[in-house]
């Protein structure tokens, strides 16, 4: 127990110094924090979780209360699945960190690399309530230390070493002379001596201390994550072909250990790129391990982006991202939950055309987005959006879209941010049960029951549907809705301009 809580440490140390960083690529391309809306009992929650940058790392934790008469929330980190998840350990209080009486912040350690949830313990003037939030933990990328701060650490370094030899030489020679008295010949070689010597060991003590460091540092990058890489290929009959393969990452990772997701075991967008003017929702089965098959539908030519959202068993999810030109396809009609798009090409410098709040659809529906003022970067928003018939009322089939009011992808024209989000926010609803059903309460008190977004009565579907998110960081953005009503599944697209935050909340 002692050399491994001496091992996190060291690996803690090493992430400091080293200056590791995250290069979101898991689950939500580019998009690494989490947003998500739940019930803990009576109470409602829009949880932020800003994961480590490395493992061992802090995670920081927000809540915004939107039930009041809350006192106190704690919070745990617990492994998502394994004997470790049924000895959490002691829990945090979140703090209010201003006048705010809604607002709760947190930090917690995640001290390994895996499926992680994060549980809020609410107690207030309504009794109390439990609440969990999945959370994939890994350090992703690695960045070198900056020129500038290994220039100032070398400096240092030689200052120390250069001191360290002139105080070794300075006692060898005077330490047994009286003040003021003349240093003999002796006294001198014998310092000589002694500074040699200093030298040779401290600068064997460097050569090795570098030899050990980089072997932490080699041992440490093991742990860097590496996607699951995904070759595309077009087969007779119009078939798509996505071939899965380990790279080398961890070794408890499988290719046959995948989970239903809103009851497919893996959600493909394809996005024409880089217009972005097409777009498709499709899923993909299985017919060996690590190799997926569908027959596409109707595609028109052009060089598709693929970005594939699937769920180990342990609650981790990936997101694998590859591409394919294909011919223009006459393929087979839509059927069950595949649903396509289309809108109007991107600028050729990638920045957004579609400005306005209202998207017009093909049969004469409209999408409206009531969009917020501002948009701006690292800042939890509500997205609401709400869909009409061809005169302007909530159309009266409105139905549920895999078990949801609605799904959104948010991808940011450079390709480098890409989020599949539900009502319920952007964890994977698979995790989500995971972690629910270790709360020890029934499903309609542990925040699933009345989790937004999910048939939990009779009667049609609300025509509108909100998803937490976050923008992860500056630029131009294209949004893709779809909510459904009767057998259609409508699509609306919308653009975004993206600030740079100027505040912290």
């Amino acid at each position: 127990m002692i050399r491994t809580a001496m091992r996190l440490r060291l690996y803690a140390l090493l992430v400091l110094l080293v200056s590791f960083v995250v290069l979101p690529a898991y689950a939500h391309v580019g998009s690494p924090d989490i947003y998500v809306e739940g019930d803990a009992g009576p109470y409602k929650l829009y949880v932020v979780v800003r994961p480590p940058l490395v493992i061992p790392g802090v995670a920081e934790v927000e809540v915004r209360a939107q039930s009041a008469g809350i006192d106190r929330i704690e919070i745990t980190p617990i492994p998502l699945s394994g004997e470790a998840s049924k000895h959490p350990p002691v829990p945090d209080t979140m703090q209010r960190p201003s006048g705010d009486t809604q607002y709760f912040t947190g930090h917690l350690w995640i001290m390994a690399t895996g499926s992680w949830q994060i549980r809020f313990t609410v107690n207030g003037s309504q009794g109390s309530g439990v609440f969990s939030v999945p959370v994939p933990a890994t350090a992703m990328g690695i960045q070198k230390m900056q020129p500038g701060m290994g220039v100032f650490l070398a400096i240092l370094g030689i200052l120390l070493v250069v001191g360290m030899v002139g105080i070794v030489g300075a006692a060898a020679r005077e330490s047994q002379l009286d003040p003021g008295a003349k240093i003999p010949s002796t006294r001198r070689r014998l310092g000589y001596v002694a500074m040699t010597v200093a030298f040779i060991i401290l600068a064997t003590g460097v050569v090795l201390g570098n030899k050990w460091w980089t072997a932490e540092a080699t041992s440490y990058a093991g742990n860097v994550y590496k996607p699951l890489d995904m070759k595309a290929e077009l087969l007779p009959g119009n078939v798509l072909d996505l071939k899965l393969s380990d790279p080398g990452w961890l070794k408890q990772r499988s290719l046959d250990d995948f989970i239903l997701d809103h009851d497919h075991l893996m959600h493909l967008y394809m996005l024409r790129w880089p217009a972005m003017d097409v777009v498709f929702h499709l899923h993909p089965q299985p017919i060996a391990t690590g190799n997926f098959q569908l027959t596409l539908p109707s595609v028109p030519a052009g060089t598709y982006r693929l970005y594939a959202d699937v769920v180990h068993a342990n609650g981790f999810p990936e997101t694998m991202v590859s591409s394919i030109t294909l011919p223009f396809i006459s393929g087979r009609p839509l059927a069950g939950d595949d649903a396509e798009g289309t809108a109007e090409s991107l600028k050729a410098n990638g920045d957004a055309t579609l400005t306005k709040s209202s998207y017009r659809l093909p049969d004469g529906y409209t999408m409206i987005w009531k969009r917020p003022d501002t948009l701006a970067s690292k800042r939890p928003i509500e997205f609401t959006f709400e869909l009409l018939d061809d005169k302007g009322q909530p159309p009266k089939d409105m139905g549920l879209y895999m078990g949801m009011v609605g799904h959104a992808a948010f991808v940011k024209t450079d390709g480098s941010v890409f989020a599949h989000i539900h009502p319920s926010g952007t964890a994977s609803m698979a995790a989500m049960m995971m972690a629910q059903a270790q709360n020890g309460t029934p499903s309609s008190q542990n925040g699933m029951g009345d989790m937004r977004g999910m048939d939990m009565g009779q009667g049609p579907a609300p025509n509108v549907v909100s998803f937490p998110y976050g923008f992860p960081s500056e630029g131009s953005y294209r949004i893709f809705i779809q909510m459904k009503h009767g057998d259609i599944v409508e699509t609306g697209v919308f653009d975004a301009d993206v600030l740079i935050q100027r505040d912290k909340k």
